[in-house]
């Protein structure tokens, strides 16, 4: 159900400061290199890689840029869809008040049940055992609300209120299989794995070119910028923790307590 690759189980930061701490180790192999190729009189003190440093940090950019958008969109993705869940499900509660209390009764109480399964649900975070709980507990609600309607509307007393709560169900029940499916939606290990190559192999060529010029300040700056970009953007690529979160968005079902009250 979700990905239970090295790098998802890798937390933010500390993934962040792996990738730094190696881009300074490659900085310093790219300076000592340089310093062994210019002590063999292969090359003079001065020489540097030029066009290709430059097409390298061009590619660089692009890929972080490629990599934030990703991230980014498939978060502003998760926020709408769960704010059409919470709008989902309030339609839904209000539909069930067309039935007779012998109906909506039964009905109310599942759909707060159903409620607090789906708050449990984000509230489980990186939990997979409590995830797999309430994905399985709202599940089995989802059944029991469903059967509830289907028998109604074989009465045909209750026949035009129940037309007018399936879609409401279908809705609701729809989704939290999107919800799931984004929530699953990962920049894949690929991508970031190419990302890192992509950092280290920079910082060897920044070495090379600018390792006898001593610019060791301008590297941490660099590799500095880099990690933080890399940090945003596996944050981003994870809803259930870390510093940008969806606790606001996910306010919107708690929010559907009140309809209980």
């Amino acid at each position: 159900m979700f990905d239970l690759s090295f790098l998802s189980m890798l937390p933010s930061l500390p993934m962040t400061l792996i990738v730094m701490t190696i881009m300074m180790i490659f900085f310093w192999l790219g300076v000592k290199f340089k310093h062994s190729q210019t002590v063999s009189g292969k090359v003079s003190e001065d020489a540097g890689l030029g066009p290709v440093e430059g097409s390298l940090l061009g590619l660089l950019a692009l890929m972080l840029s490629f990599t934030f958008s990703l991230s980014n969109s498939r978060y502003d993705s998760r926020i709408k869809i769960v704010v059409e869940e919470a709008n989902d499900i309030g339609t839904a509660i209000l539909r069930a008040d067309l039935y007779p209390d012998s109906i909506r009764t039964p009905l109310r109480a599942e759909f707060q049940k159903y409620v607090e399964a789906r708050v449990q649900y984000f509230e489980a975070g990186r939990d997979l055992v409590k995830v797999r709980e309430a994905l399985d507990s709202a599940t089995a609600i989802q059944n029991r609300i469903w059967k509830i309607v289907s028998t109604a509307g074989q009465d045909k007393d209750h026949f035009h209120r129940t037309s007018q709560m399936m879609p409401a169900l279908n809705a609701m029940i729809d989704v939290t299989t999107t919800r799931l499916s984004l929530a699953v939606a990962k920049v894949p290990d690929l991508i970031l794995y190419l990302l890192f190559m992509l950092c280290w192999t920079s910082a060897f060529m920044m070495g090379y070119s600018k390792g006898s010029k001593n610019d060791l300040v301008i590297t941490v700056i660099f590799a500095i910028m880099i990690g933080i970009t890399i940090f945003t953007i596996v944050d981003l690529d994870r809803p259930r923790s870390g510093v940008i979160n969806m606790d606001t968005v996910n306010k919107n079902i708690s929010a559907l307590r009140a309809m209980f009250k």
